[in-house]
């Protein structure tokens, strides 16, 4: 039963903007990937083997891009279930951007060991 201050079939205004907030902090998070992978690309160009750079670079990019458009799509898909007042879907997103970074980190990790060992 709708409250006096909640019109008949509005869901709560405070779910849709902290799923705004939600959008904006995978926004953020996106753009920093990029961000890195532009640092890396300008400031390390020559990270353990001639392509490694580069190779995490556009990694970095395509993980800044992934993240970006999957946050848009959990938006959306929540936004759909509030408006419809069901739960949630559950994000199987979120693992896939851990695993993303992780591998770029492992890379980094081995590309760096390179770089050291061949000094």
């Amino acid at each position: 039963m709708p409250t006096a201050e909640e019109p008949a079939g509005h869901p709560d205004y405070r779910f849709t903007l902290a799923n705004e907030r939600t959008l904006l902090a995978w926004l953020r998070t996106g753009l920093a990937l990029v961000a890195g992978g532009v640092a890396v690309a300008q400031f390390a160009p020559d990270l353990g083997v001639r392509w490694g750079s580069a190779a995490v670079a556009v990694a970095l990019v395509l993980t800044g891009l992934g993240t970006a458009l999957g946050g848009y799509l959990r938006w959306r898909g929540n936004e759909r279930a509030i408006a419809a007042d069901r739960p949630l879907p559950a994000s199987h997103f979120l693992p896939s951007v851990v695993a993303a970074v992780a591998a770029v980190l492992v890379v980094v990790a081995v590309l760096v060991g390179v770089e050291v060992v061949g000094r």
